[in-house]
C-alpha cells in the first residue's frame, strides 16, 4: 500500500474524481501536480478544486520554455511525422509530465504516482514508461484499470455524492475529448468517432476555417541557427515564444487542421482531428532551411531515421536508448542548418518564397543552364550506362 500518491492532475471531472478515489481507497495524503505546457486558461481554477478536495501540498508548474526547448525541437529536427501526417502533439508532452511527476515524488517523499489515462488509449504506455526509465521503483496506480466505474454516468454520480462539482457540459455524454498543450489541441471520440462524418466546425479551437481566414497574405521570415529556430521576421525570441507566434500566424490563416485514422501502439484504430499550426510552419520551413544546407545523404538518411524516430516517440520511449541514439545522429547534422527561410502564409497554404543561408551547398554555377562551370555534361554518359546495366540485363 502507498503512503503517499502524486497525482497528475488536470482540474476535470476525471481526474478530480480520481483524486476523490484514490483519498477513499488508499486513506493516504495525495499530492497534486499540473504541468503548464501551454493548455491555456483551463490552468485558473485548478489550485482552487484541489483544495477543496483536501489536497495539501499542490504543484502547479510552468514548463512550457522546457517543453519547447527540450523535447518539441529536438523531436522537430527530424521533421517528425507518425505515420506521415501527426505531429505528436499529445506524444511529445507526455515524457516531461512524467520526468516531472517523478521528480516530485521524490520531493514530497511520495512512493507512488497515478495519471488519468484510459486503459484504451496510448497515454496510460507514455506515462508509465516515463515513470519507470526516471524511477524503476516506483509504484504506479492506473485507476481507470482499477476501479469499479463502468462508465462516465457512473463517475458522474460518484463525484456528486462526494460533493465534486460536474461542469454542465458534462452531466450527459461528452461531445469528445479534447487535450491541449503549447504545440497542439487534439480532439476525439463520440462525435468524432464515425471516421465518415466530417466534424462540426465547433470542434476547432484554434484554427480558421478557410472560408473564414484572413483575406490577406501574411510574410514572415524565420531564422534557424544549429537546426531550431531563433527568430521570426529578425525578432530573436525563446522557444516557447516562438512557437506561440506561429501558433498565432497560422491559426489566423486556417494552417495546421488534419482529420486522421492512427494506428495506436495498443492495437486499435483511431480517429483524431488535430490542430497543430505553429508545428505546420516550422515543419515547413525546416525542410526548406535543411534543403540547401544538408548533403543528399544526410537529408536521405534523416529521412530514413524519421519514421522509426516518429514511432518511437508515439509508443512512449522517449527516454530509450535508442531515441536517444537516433538524437545524436540527427542533432550531429544540425550544425550546418542555419539561414533564413521566407514565407507566405495564406489561405491554409505554406509557401515557400526563398531561402538562404552561410553554409548553403547549393551552386548555382553547377546547376545553372547559362553556365559550363566545373561541370562535364559528356560525364553523365558513362554514368548512365553503369546504371543501366542492370536494367539491360534483365532483357
Amino acid at each position: 500500500m502507498p503512503t503517499k500518491i502524486v497525482l497528475a492532475y488536470s482540474g476535470g471531472l476525471d481526474t478530480s474524481v480520481i483524486l476523490k478515489w484514490l483519498q477513499n481507497k488508499y486513506e493516504c495524503p495525495v499530492v497534486t501536480f499540473t504541468a503548464d505546457i501551454g493548455q491555456g486558461d483551463e490552468l485558473s481554477p485548478i489550485e482552487a478544486k484541489a483544495k477543496n478536495l483536501g489536497v495539501e501540498e499542490i504543484f502547479i508548474e510552468d514548463l512550457q520554455e522546457e517543453f519547447v526547448r527540450d523535447y518539441v525541437f529536438p523531436m522537430f529536427r527530424a521533421n517528425t511525422l507518425y505515420e506521415g501526417t501527426y505531429l505528436l502533439g499529445t506524444a511529445i508532452a507526455r515524457p516531461l509530465i512524467a520526468k516531472r511527476q517523478i521528480e516530485i515524488a521524490k520531493i514530497v517523499g511520495a512512493d507512488a504516482v497515478a495519471h488519468g489515462a484510459t486503459g484504451k488509449g496510448n497515454d496510460q504506455v507514455r506515462f508509465e514508461l516515463g515513470y519507470y526509465a526516471n524511477n524503476p521503483k516506483i509504484e504506479v496506480i492506473a485507476p481507470w484499470r482499477d476501479w469499479e466505474f463502468e462508465s462516465r454516468n457512473d463517475l458522474i454520480d460518484y463525484a456528486e455524492k462526494n460533493q465534486i462539482t460536474v461542469p454542465k457540459d458534462k452531466m450527459g455524454e461528452p461531445p469528445f475529448s479534447t487535450d491541449a498543450n503549447l504545440l497542439h489541441t487534439s480532439s476525439e471520440g463520440k462525435l468524432l468517432e464515425n471516421p465518415w462524418v466530417e466534424p462540426p466546425e465547433y470542434v476547432f479551437s484554434r484554427t480558421k476555417s478557410i472560408e473564414d481566414a484572413l483575406d490577406q497574405p501574411e510574410m514572415i521570415t524565420i531564422e534557424f541557427k544549429n537546426g531550431d529556430p531563433v527568430s521570426i521576421n529578425e525578432d530573436n525570441l525563446k522557444p516557447h515564444e516562438i512557437l506561440a507566434k506561429l501558433n498565432s500566424v497560422a491559426g489566423n490563416h486556417g494552417v495546421g487542421r488534419i482529420d486522421i485514422v492512427e494506428n495506436r501502439f495498443v492495437g486499435m484504430k483511431s480517429r483524431g482531428i488535430y490542430e497543430t499550426p505553429g508545428g505546420t510552419i516550422l515543419l515547413h520551413a525546416r525542410r526548406a532551411i535543411e534543403s540547401i544546407t544538408l548533403d543528399k545523404g544526410e537529408a536521405h538518411l534523416k529521412d530514413e531515421i524519421m519514421p522509426k524516430y516518429a514511432e518511437v516517440i508515439y509508443n512512449g520511449f522517449w527516454f530509450s536508448t535508442e531515441r536517444i541514439a537516433m538524437q545524436e545522429l540527427i542533432d550531429s547534422m544540425q550544425n550546418k542548418v542555419n539561414g533564413h527561410v521566407k514565407l507566405k502564409i495564406f489561405k491554409g497554404n505554406i509557401i515557400i518564397l526563398g531561402r538562404k543561408s552561410p553554409n548553403s551547398l547549393y551552386d548555382s554555377r553547377i546547376v545553372s543552364f547559362d553556365e559550363k562551370g566545373d561541370y562535364n555534361q559528356k560525364d553523365a554518359e558513362g554514368f548512365i550506362k553503369i546504371n543501366s546495366i542492370r536494367l539491360k540485363n534483365k532483357i
